[in-house]
């Protein structure tokens, strides 16, 4: 049985997907359908966490709308993202983020992984 879902969920990777990290500040391409209509909408921040694996794997980026913080969470591996492109890398020493939520401004800036 558990071949049989691993052959299923192998089927459904994506084989291009860009390597990205916690601490990285992404552009997420997520398609947004609107009626008969689709469109890309945009979204951009700072991954607090990845988590799970294979096909289950998801990710949760951050970002401040007009001084609100916003979380979405997609799987990695979702046909609604069209691409996530990296912004800037992030240097941090967390598996998950969590410290992030509780800071504004300057305070919840990570800093800059330079290659």
């Amino acid at each position: 049985m558990n071949e049989i879902i691993r052959n299923i969920e192998a089927a459904q990777l994506k084989e291009n997907m860009d390597h990205f990290g916690v601490g990285d500040t992404v552009k997420v391409y997520a398609k947004i359908k609107e009626g008969n209509r689709e469109r890309i909408q945009v979204f951009e921040g700072v991954v607090l966490k990845r988590q799970g694996g294979s096909a289950r794997e998801t990710f949760t980026v951050r970002k401040n709308s007009n001084g609100i913080g916003v979380e979405k969470t997609w799987p990695v591996h979702s046909p609604s993202i069209e691409k996530v492109e990296v912004v800037r890398f992030g240097k941090v020493r967390r598996a998950k983020l969590n410290y992030l939520r509780g800071r504004v401004g300057k305070a919840a800036k990570v800093k800059e992984l330079v290659k």
